[in-house]
């Protein structure tokens, strides 16, 4: 990206939650943050004479005005988070003293930044790839071991490794090719047949193998989508409100007392299950609003990873019962254990369980775990793309896939060369290795103001 006057202005932000703490941090970004410092720091040493990465004492002043007491330090490039110098003042965590001290670094020359603004600089300044950059909001984001562990290793380069190898598979591929188009007369091997195959196989093969861990990215970043579904009555709410600890779903005798989706996060051992209990399914229903909580219930189940089919084990078996779609993992609850059961259930081998006592339950959280680890939900991948790696990997199969039939077809290699630039060019958006100035805006916004 081109160097503009908003990527090199001097940045400030609040790095912090918003509330009250013990202690907030302000940083600055730039380069003039060291300058703008100097106005508004006053220690032993100033700034811009202060050892890079130590911490001094010092005050926060507005004129002559000491605004608090402050611990600053210097991080001169290109050593910093975002290849700038950069400037990191910890004051006390007041809403109010903070804002000042952030007014004060305004006042002195720089300006707000935007949301992800210091991590883009960082990824404009190679200090990361964008696939380390997307994983800084994922570990902010983290909410399981696991998630945090992908996070970290994504962090780490992991998948990034993986993107800069196939690139350099694809050049070499591409530059024999190429070099055989250019200069026929150099007696060049025209590498087009078998071989040449052979090779763009291998790096399909790659392609097709991150797209594979397209599911488990999500399930890391997002959790399980865990369905509670069933006819109404059958405890579908109760059962949510148990999983999650708190009355969060209204509980109520009357048929249809859920209308609309409710969605909820818990941590088991460590795995993120979304939970959504969803509007009871029955045969009629004159309601319009019944109607489309039952419409919102299908398309809930439509992309569930795991479905929780609650029946009234105290009810008999209905003539048609209403199924799940078969398509994700599916555990049966025989709920209502407490009252007497149906002669009906005498030979299901369901989970039976009970809202008002608990009975089956930690049954229920063993069976949950037995269907993760089944589908290998549970096991951390050191790359795992997401839905924007998942889109570019999918045109680069596309345009491999081109390729491969140009090559089949024996059409003119400067097309089968056209279908292999749009594979490097759709592997190359993963990392950042092309033209980003498209995709910047829209995935650093994503990031908290300060990060």
């Amino acid at each position: 990206m081109t160097p503009t006057t908003e990527t090199t202005a001097t940045i400030a932000a609040v790095s912090t939650p918003p509330g009250e703490g013990a202690i907030a941090l302000v940083r600055l970004s730039g380069p003039q943050a060291i300058a703008v410092a100097d106005r508004i720091f006053r220690g032993k040493q100033k700034a811009s004479e202060a050892a890079t990465h130590l911490q001094q004492l010092g005050e926060i002043v507005a004129g002559e005005r000491v605004l608090d007491q402050v611990m600053l330090s210097v991080h001169r490039a290109p050593s910093s988070y975002t290849g700038e110098d950069v400037v990191e003042i910890s004051c006390h965590g007041g809403v109010l003293v903070t804002a000042r001290v952030w007014e004060a670094c305004l006042h002195a020359g720089a300006r707000a930044a935007r949301p992800g603004e210091f991590t883009e600089r960082a990824f404009l300044h190679g200090k990361m790839d964008l696939t380390q950059a997307e994983a800084v909001i994922d570990l902010i984001r983290a909410q399981t071991d696991l998630a945090l562990r992908s996070a970290a290793e994504q962090l780490e380069g992991r998948l990034g490794e993986k993107i800069t190898r196939l690139r350099e598979d694809l050049i070499s591929l591409l530059a024999h090719l190429e070099a055989y188009i250019d200069f026929p007369d150099e007696d060049i091997e025209p590498d087009v047949g078998t071989d040449f195959l052979a090779r763009l196989d291998q790096i399909r093969a790659q392609i097709d193998a991150l797209l594979a861990t397209a599911d488990q990215g999500r399930i890391f970043r997002e959790g399980v989508r865990v369905v509670i579904y069933g006819a109404t009555n059958a405890g579908k709410s109760s059962l949510l409100n148990r999983l999650l600890g708190f009355p969060r779903a209204i509980v109520s005798e009357m048929p249809g007392t859920t209308r609309d989706t409710i969605e909820e996060t818990v941590n088991l051992r460590g795995i993120a299950l979304r939970l959504t209990d969803t509007a009871g399914f029955r045969s009629t229903t004159s309601d319009a609003i019944e109607e489309e909580g039952i419409a919102r219930t299908e398309r809930s189940l439509s992309q569930a990873d795991l479905v929780l089919h609650v029946v009234d084990a105290s009810a008999p078996e209905p003539a048609r019962v209403e199924n799940p779609p078969a398509d994700g993992a599916t555990i049966v609850l025989l709920n209502k254990s407490d009252l007497l059961e149906h002669e009906d259930w005498k030979d299901s081998k369901a989970l039976r369980i009970s809202c008002v006592t608990e009975t089956g339950l930690a049954g229920l959280e063993e069976a949950i775990l037995a269907k993760v680890s089944e589908h290998r939900w549970d096991v951390p991948s050191a790359v795992a793309i997401n839905l924007r790696h998942r889109d570019c990997l999918r045109r680069a199969l596309a345009a491999s896939d081109e390729a491969r039939q140009a090559l089949q077809q024996n059409l003119a290699p400067e097309l089968v060369a056209v279908d292999l630039r749009g594979t490097l060019q759709a592997v190359g958006e993963v990392v950042g290795h092309t033209d980003t100035e498209q995709i910047l805006d829209t995935l650093f916004a994503t990031f908290c103001i300060g990060k």
